[in-house]
């Protein structure tokens, strides 16, 4: 228990903290969405979610809900950081591709553990492909392609993990490096190649689409050993750092407390993979082996695509750190994917 609620507990509170400096109304608000986080832990931990083996088409209809979120928040949702991504419930925001990792995750782990091992052939690779594209193709409409990189991580991840062999794997990678040439002429925007562009070229538009990440690199390494303090980054305080309560919160934070916070916070981060990897080893079957792998992998991914953000070495997609940064739909699809490996752990 310790390998995931100790970290869990480290990234939640530094997020928290940095977030209290930031705005206290965003505060108040995540430690809501905290509270109903570690309420789905203990529903899941006193519930049989292996019903889930039995009732598969609970995962189905899951998927399919998914789906219609997708296409709903496309075409009725309102238009916020020049994406559709967002359905509005009164006061309450709610990104449906959050759900939609979950979803992804689930069929997945059904889909593959039932085919482990016939996986190499074409129509099973080829069915996988389908169950990646429709919600990813949503998402990049609407557009999100820092999201739709996420899902086809799970996708890519969980043919990898399947067994798959390498002459497929070199295939699929083949497919990747189409697709991208295709999405790089047809379906790119031409801020989304600027941002690309400015990841290979950091020097190009300073104020322009590289204003935030060098303000980002200037918030943490004005951060020093200790940082500025409480309340005393000026960066954030002053407005310098753009979205530093979700995109940028791993700068917020060094900057005001230091690097040697952030390598706790890194420490935390992987000994909750890892310890989500143990745990997903060490089950029994491979549905469940699956879902552990999952997590860990959209864990994984979002963390290695938020600090890229944040120092230059990858482009600015919007992808939040998991359980560090601000957002609902965030937290508690983080805390859904906590609660599956505990109950993962507790049957173990």
């Amino acid at each position: 228990m310790t390998a995931l609620f100790l970290p869990v507990g480290i990234l939640v509170g530094a997020g928290l903290l940095a977030l209290s400096s930031i705005s206290i109304e965003l505060f108040s608000l995540q430690l809501l969405w905290v509270g109903f986080g570690i309420l789905l832990i203990f529903v899941f931990y006193f519930s049989d979610w292996r019903l889930l083996l039995n009732y598969r088409w609970l995962i189905s209809g899951l998927y399919v809900l998914t789906l219609v979120l997708l296409v709903v928040a496309y075409f009725k949702g309102p238009v916020i950081r020049e994406t559709r991504s967002w359905l509005v419930l009164g006061s309450f925001h709610f990104q449906p591709v959050e759900l939609a990792k979950v979803a992804l995750i689930l069929i997945y782990a059904q889909f593959f553990s039932r085919r482990h091992i016939s996986i190499a052939r074409w129509k099973n690779i080829a069915g996988s492909f389908v169950l990646f594209a429709l919600p990813a193709g949503l998402v990049a409409l609407q557009p999100d392609l820092g999201s739709a990189l996420i899902l086809f991580g799970i996708w890519f991840g969980f043919l990898l993990f399947s067994g798959l062999p390498t002459r497929r794997v070199v295939a699929a990678l083949l497919v990747l490096v189409a697709l991208g040439i295709f999405g790089w002429s047809q379906i790119l925007k031409d801020y989304q190649r600027e941002r690309i562009l400015g990841v290979v070229y950091p020097e190009r538009s300073v104020l322009g689409i590289n204003y935030s990440v060098i303000q980002s690199k200037i918030a943490i390494g004005s951060g020093g050993l200790l940082g500025k303090g409480y309340g005393q980054g000026s960066q954030v305080q002053l407005g310098f750092l753009p979205e530093p309560a979700t995109d940028f919160i791993v700068s917020a934070l060094i900057e005001e407390w230091g690097l040697v916070v952030g390598l706790v916070v890194l420490g935390a981060f992987l000994y909750l993979v890892f310890g989500i990897v143990q745990i997903g080893m060490a089950a029994e079957h491979n549905f469940e082996k699956f879902i552990a792998l999952g997590a860990a992998m959209v864990f994984g991914l979002q963390f290695l695509l938020n600090t890229g953000s944040a120092t230059g070495i990858t482009p600015v997609i919007g992808i939040t750190f998991p359980f560090l940064s601000y957002g609902g739909s965030s937290i508690l699809t983080s805390f859904l994917l906590l609660s599956l490996v505990n109950a993962i752990r507790r049957k173990s």
